[in-house]
């Protein structure tokens, strides 16, 4: 009898086990939320709110992890300056997302000048390999006064092997 009990608490085990990585493992589960899982190339575009004209653009890396976190890195602003963006993801229905997050500034000196914080609705395509998305960002100096905002807009696709 305890070996009968020991193989079924294994069969379950290992069940659960594969549906965990079918569900979460790098974005492409059953339809609806998880499939955003996993690592992006972002192409991120600074855009004019009005017009949506690119004023400038760079690359990034972000990572949505399962539970709905997430962390962000970039090469728009050199990384002595900034610490990575962490934040929180939401999957809200069908093919969309919503996601943000906050990074904490500096001087060239290490003075810490403040905290940016970029929100963005994003749209994954039907093959979950890319996503774009549009938004805003939040610049605040040191006392939690915002004092500048503006707009963007990203494309991106998987990082993977």
């Amino acid at each position: 009898m305890r070996k009968n009990i020991c193989g079924l608490i294994l069969a379950v085990t290992l069940v659960f086990a594969a549906l965990a990585a079918v569900s979460f493992g790098q974005g492409r589960g059953p339809a609806g939320g998880g499939r955003l899982d996993g690592a992006w190339n972002v192409r991120v575009a600074i855009t004019n709110c009005q017009t949506g004209g690119v004023l400038r653009s760079f690359d990034s890396i972000t990572q949505f992890m399962t539970g709905g976190t997430l962390i962000d890195s970039t090469s728009g602003v050199p990384q002595a300056l900034k610490t990575p963006g962490q934040g929180i993801w939401e999957h809200t229905t069908g093919q969309y997302y919503r996601f943000k997050f906050k990074s904490f500034t500096f001087d060239p000196a290490g003075n810490y000048t403040g905290y940016t914080v970029i929100q963005h609705t994003a749209t994954l395509d039907s093959t979950s390999d890319t996503y774009e998305s549009q938004g805003t960002l939040e610049v605040y100096n040191p006392a939690n006064v915002l004092v500048a905002t503006g707009c963007s807009a990203t494309s991106a696709s998987r990082f993977e092997f």
